[in-house]
């Protein structure tokens, strides 16, 4: 396939090169110069669990430079970045194009919907970690799933097609129509983890040093769970518990990625996770309070965090365009 992927951070620059390296012709879109200027120079350095290489077959430029259209967008930016990014790339995104979103958070759908008609947008969530070294230079370590739908629920053969397509290069694609379920559960995850980290300055196993923290990250699991739940979407607010358990009990030392961002002075995804759940609940006459206290107290540490640097630079998976755990 032709593909082209907006946001050549440590996700999709990862993406990028195992679907380089099996024959698709990939063109990477970012604002990063270093990082453009590394795989230009010397391929994408590219080191997962079946070795370390380069992969040269990749294509990187500013978005104002790309002039092919593909005939999939994949869409690695934060979610606070999607509409400007793909403002930045609206020549692109003719009718034949597909654009697929495998973000954090809610609401990149009616975002891409003002660059793409509904057909055409297929929504997903994945797994797969990555962690950026160095300009041009991807660790990958470890296993991990893509899941992808249309983001209308109807079966459409380019779901197949892009499923079969990232399987090849070894991502482990299924098309699965319940992958809403599956943002919900993310968003809770992230609203419960991301958000006390970023508020308290722990890692994620800290949060297991009282009970309170521990708790409180239940709480809120529960309560984002519930404006799924009460839109009518199958979630297991269980099984999302236990996830959050584990991850307490099991991520030593980790950063997430809004901890990481508000210690770097960068704008965080709070208002794609808390902040969405919150504004749903609203729609819905539900209250969150735990959620939107943490909702709170983000914004309040994002924007001293913001003021005291001024010129924040761009490092986080998600964060290449500004036109996860």
């Amino acid at each position: 396939m032709r593909i082209t992927i907006v946001g050549a951070g440590a996700m999709g620059s990862m993406f990028g090169g195992l679907l380089a390296e099996c024959g698709n012709a990939v063109t990477l879109i970012d604002i990063n110069d270093a990082h453009i200027g590394a795989i230009r120079s010397d391929g994408l350095r590219l080191v997962t669990d079946n070795g370390d290489r380069r992969v040269k077959t990749l294509k990187i430029c500013r978005p104002e430079d790309a002039r092919e259209p593909p005939e999939l967008l994949v869409i690695f930016t934060k979610t606070l970045h999607t509409g400007a990014a793909l403002q930045g790339v609206k020549h692109l995104i003719g009718p034949d194009v597909h654009v697929l979103s495998l973000q954090n958070g809610l609401g990149n759908v009616e975002k891409i919907s003002e660059f793409a008609s509904a057909e055409r947008i297929l929504i997903g969530v994945t797994t797969w970690p990555a962690d950026m070294v160095a300009p041009g230079h991807v660790h990958s370590h470890g296993k991990g799933v893509v899941r992808l739908m249309a983001a209308d629920g109807n079966a459409r053969p380019i779901v197949s097609m892009v499923s079969e397509t990232l399987s090849a290069a070894g991502l482990q694609c299924s098309a699965d129509a319940t992958v809403w379920a599956a943002i919900w559960e993310k968003v809770a995850f992230n609203a419960a983890l991301n958000t006390i980290c970023a508020v308290t300055g722990c890692t994620v196993d800290q949060l297991g040093s009282t009970p309170e923290g521990s708790r409180l990250a239940e709480q809120v699991v529960v309560e984002v769970l519930s404006v799924a739940q009460r839109l009518g979407i199958d979630v297991n607010p269980a099984k999302c518990k236990v996830n959050v358990a584990g991850a307490i009990a099991q991520h030593k030392g980790h950063k997430p990625s809004m901890l990481q961002d508000v210690q770097a002075g960068r704008r965080t995804e709070i208002e794609a996770i808390n902040g969405a759940a919150v504004a749903t609940a609203g729609s819905l006459n539900m209250t969150l309070p735990a959620t939107e206290a943490l909702l709170s107290l983000v914004r309040l540490v994002e924007a001293r965090a913001v003021a005291c640097h001024p010129s924040p630079a761009s490092g986080t998976d998600q964060d290449a365009l500004p036109s996860s755990v």
